[in-house]
């Protein structure tokens, strides 16, 4: 290293940080607290329940948008993100699950018996 190269300030490599708006899935699902897998797998059911969608060019997922969808699960916590401070309406019916399983057993062993019989 010559003299004048020690005495002279060196540019940063990295002039400012851009946080990112738009995410790939690992991302999101490290919002979520989840592993890749994981979200992959649970993807579906957050998508029925109005999770952001990625973007159809990209493939991208909106940080903003998940975190919107985050705080609108507790609208008594975040009613500042419904309209008028209701409660949002839910795009699909809430699904009981305890009761699908009892239905899926239940229709199993109606299916078991009449093969037994018939």
């Amino acid at each position: 290293m010559t003299r004048a190269s020690a005495s002279m300030p060196r540019a940063p490599d990295i002039r400012f940080r851009v946080e990112p708006g738009d995410v790939p899935a690992e991302k999101a699902a490290r919002r979520l607290h989840l592993t890749p897998a994981a979200f992959e797998a649970c993807k579906v059911r957050l998508f029925m329940r109005g999770f952001p969608r990625p973007d159809p060019d990209t493939g991208m997922y909106d940080l903003d948008a998940i975190d919107q969808w985050r705080r609108r699960r507790h609208p008594s916590l975040f009613s500042d993100l419904t309209a008028g401070g209701e409660a949002p309406t839910p795009a699909t019916p809430k699904v009981d699950l305890v009761e699908r399983a009892r239905e899926g057993e239940r229709l199993r062993r109606e299916a078991a018996k009449g093969r037994r019989h018939g």
